[in-house]
């Protein structure tokens, strides 16, 4: 079903396109400042969430906290160093038959799937005698 997007969900779409990145919802707000659009961070995250309901964008958490989106791409799927952040793309997809018995079995409309690992990258670990966090 086609839904009826609002201004700030079509310049929101506009800006992904052109994000080879996924993006925070504000860096996605000053980007829109930045083009002179007047959009409040919390109609950011409103039109963010609406165009997740329908599948036009997707939403990844970093092991920060921090949610950031993109457009929906066939597969996602990640190596992520739990303590420098750096995130390594994978393009192996073990899951996509489970994908579509998941879909048969259960009916449900799947938009997209992320697959991620967490652990350290390379040169994380020869740093391994460093404590994970500075306090």
């Amino acid at each position: 079903m086609k839904h009826r997007r609002t201004r700030s969900q079509e310049r929101i779409l506009q800006i992904l396109k052109g994000q080879s990145q996924p993006i925070s919802a504000q860096d996605l707000y000053i980007e829109l400042r930045n083009r002179s659009y007047s959009t409040g961070l919390a109609t950011v995250y409103r039109a963010l969430e609406g165009l997740k309901l329908e599948g036009a964008v997707q939403m990844r958490t970093l092991p920060s906290g921090e949610a950031v989106y993109s457009l929906p791409q066939e597969d996602r799927h990640h190596l992520t160093c739990l303590r420098c952040d750096r995130t390594i793309l994978i393009d192996e997809c073990p899951v996509h038959e489970l994908e579509t018995q998941l879909h048969q079995d259960h009916q449900f409309q799947i938009f997209y799937h992320t697959l991620e690992f967490f652990g350290l990258c390379p040169a994380c670990q020869s740093q391994e005698r460093i404590p994970l966090h500075n306090s």
